[in-house]
């Protein structure tokens, strides 16, 4: 029953009992004054409009308080669907469905997804499901360290994605993982080209870690799996295998292998001009540091990464050097070079190269036009960085 039905029939009964009562003092009034029936209706009819009143008020708070519930939960719904984080684009679907991330573990056409594990009425079979994703820019020239890097890295359940800067695809064919590989071509770019196209964190997201390297590395002392399981004990973020300072061209001391450590953070130097490294420095590329020809990166580590790579500066120079504010907290501690797990460093040349150059060939070496380009965009970066740490009010530099 509504409270509007509730009044009417309480004001039904009322009118009632009035009539009654009324009728009643009329018949009193026979043998008294007209005036003394008065003295008897007043009394009544205040009493019943009182009642009247009071259950009027009563039936409107009711209806009131009924219709502010009514709008309260409204709103708290309202309010709800305001605070659901959505990833843009997918307001017009509903939030189940949403596939917010991917992968690049390849599917079959035919065959039904594998489980990631196995039961067997006694023990438990893993499936060969990969976590973690080894990528590098790759070119014909190289086929030969490619392909020992490539086989390590797939014997340790690694996912694998070459990135052909020369355009050639086909001849990799006659290797047996070939068709276990992502392969992907554009003519003559970097790595870090390819990194911010194919590799953006939501598609990768499923990767405990991402190895970014370059071609020319010797892996005959490293061993995948034993690295990471180094790193995840150090809890290095951002990481890098160290270099065999025999048999590498060494660029940066910290990067130089210790044979009485398993990591090292930091490196010393001594200088007088005050640009030496020793134990209270802080900064790269003292401490927090690491190159940029083999690095590793952490999943959390790399979506912050991703969004540091500039569209258009393509070799990443000075990149670098920012790292560590991708090290998820103290980047004296998160970043760091295994000494464990080592590699050697051909440097042999790649982009840009060619292995002979003659008056009659029309091809041109053009390794000077790349480290040329190659400085002119550290100077852009190094500005960029700047302007925006000037014009962003709410950002607080951690390491200031």
């Amino acid at each position: 029953m509504t409270c509007e039905e509730m009044l009417q029939r309480s004001s039904l009964l009322l009118y009632l009992t009035f009539s009654i009562m009324l009728d009643q003092t009329f018949s009193v009034a026979d043998s008294k004054s007209r005036k003394s029936c008065f003295y008897y209706v007043f009394p009544a009819a205040s009493i019943i409009c009182a009642v009247l009143f009071f259950l009027s008020s009563a039936f409107t708070q009711e209806a009131k308080l009924s219709s502010w519930k009514m709008d309260e939960n409204q709103d708290v719904k309202v309010d709800k669907c305001k605070k659901q984080c959505r990833p843009r684009g997918s307001e017009a679907l509903p939030l189940g469905i949403v596939s917010s991330t991917s992968s690049l573990d390849m599917r079959p056409l035919w065959d039904p997804p594998i489980p990631k594990k196995r039961h067997h009425p006694n023990i438990e079979i893993k499936v060969n499901i990969s976590t973690n994703l080894f990528a590098m820019a790759v070119g014909i020239k190289q086929k030969d360290l490619v392909n020992k890097m490539v086989k390590k890295f797939l014997a340790s359940d690694f996912l694998v994605m070459l990135f052909h800067y020369d355009g050639v695809v086909d001849e990799w064919k006659d290797l047996e993982w070939s068709s276990r590989v992502i392969h992907v071509s554009a003519l003559d770019q970097s790595k870090w080209w390819f990194a911010k196209r194919f590799l953006h964190p939501d598609v990768v997201a499923e990767y405990d870690y991402i190895f970014l390297w370059d071609e020319d590395l010797g892996v005959d002392h490293f061993h995948p799996n034993k690295y990471i399981s180094i790193i995840k004990r150090e809890g290095l973020e951002i990481s890098q295998p160290a270099l065999d300072p025999k048999n590498s061209e060494v660029h940066h001391q910290i990067t130089a292998r210790g044979r009485r450590t398993k990591v090292h953070r930091r490196t010393y130097k001594a200088s007088n001009d005050g640009k030496g490294c020793d134990k209270r420095s802080t900064a790269p590329p003292c401490t927090g540091w690491i190159e940029m020809m083999a690095p590793v990166f952490s999943r959390a580590a790399w979506r912050c990464v991703w969004y540091m790579i500039q569209n258009d500066l393509i070799h990443a120079w000075g990149l670098d050097m920012q790292l560590g504010y991708c090290s998820q907290g103290d980047r004296t501690k998160n970043v760091g070079v295994v000494d464990a797990e080592y590699i050697v460093h051909y440097n042999r040349p790649t982009l840009g190269g060619i292995e002979q150059a003659t008056v009659s060939s029309p091809e041109r070496d053009h390794r000077a036009d790349v480290r040329r380009l190659s400085y002119h965009e550290l100077d852009v970066f190094r500005k960029r960085w700047e302007k925006a740490v000037e014009e962003d009010e709410c950002w607080v530099d951690p390491f200031q």
